[in-house]
């Protein structure tokens, strides 16, 4: 089954839905063409089937969001929200992540994920979305995040190397529910 066999008429039929395990094969299909083929992850050697499980499985457990885009059956896209850093006063921070098949892109998919992953981070406690863009030549995802609130964060010069050339990582940041104009309910650690 191709992309090519899966063309919609109307790419808001895409059915964006929580991620299941069985997503899996798919979800870690899609990442290897980012790894091998793009500066969007700092990644080298594409992790596998288990280690996407594990990861998947540890994000779940952290009462996190994990969405797919599925489309006449086939996964086209995913997106979740993860542990920013792990010390205690970061637990309100998330950091997101998009991706979308090859031959997919620039259908509005990553656009409809993103923002369903907002909606779902509004009713957990984040008050603090974070992109970290792999290469600042990565336009189609900054324009992506910056077309659902994300502003500018800052940029962090030739922090990875990949393919032969330094990479920097843009940082852009979305308040969600209150963001910083109250403290958060619950102030545990």
């Amino acid at each position: 089954m191709t992309v090519q066999d899966h063309q919609p008429a109307n790419i808001h039929e895409a059915v964006i839905r929580p991620c299941a395990e069985q997503d899996m094969r798919a979800v870690t299909e899609i990442y290897h063409h980012y790894v091998v083929h793009s500066p969007a992850t700092f990644e080298l050697v594409p992790p596998t089937y288990d280690e996407m499980l594990a990861r998947y499985r540890k994000i779940m457990q952290g009462g996190f969001v994990y969405l797919v885009a599925e489309l006449n059956g086939m996964v086209v896209g995913y997106a979740y929200v993860s542990t920013y850093r792990e010390r205690p006063a970061y637990r309100f921070t998330v950091e997101n992540s998009v991706y979308i098949r090859p031959g997919m892109e620039r259908r509005g998919i990553g656009r409809r994920l993103l923002e369903a992953l907002l909606a779902e981070c509004e009713n957990r406690p984040f008050r603090q979305v974070l992109a970290v863009i792999g290469d600042s030549a990565n336009a189609a995802s900054i324009r992506l995040h910056r077309s659902v609130g994300f502003e500018p964060a800052g940029t962090l010069r030739a922090v990875g190397y990949k393919f032969g050339r330094w990479l920097d990582c843009v940082l852009m940041q979305k308040h969600i529910g209150e963001g910083d104009r109250a403290p958060p309910k619950d102030r545990t650690p």
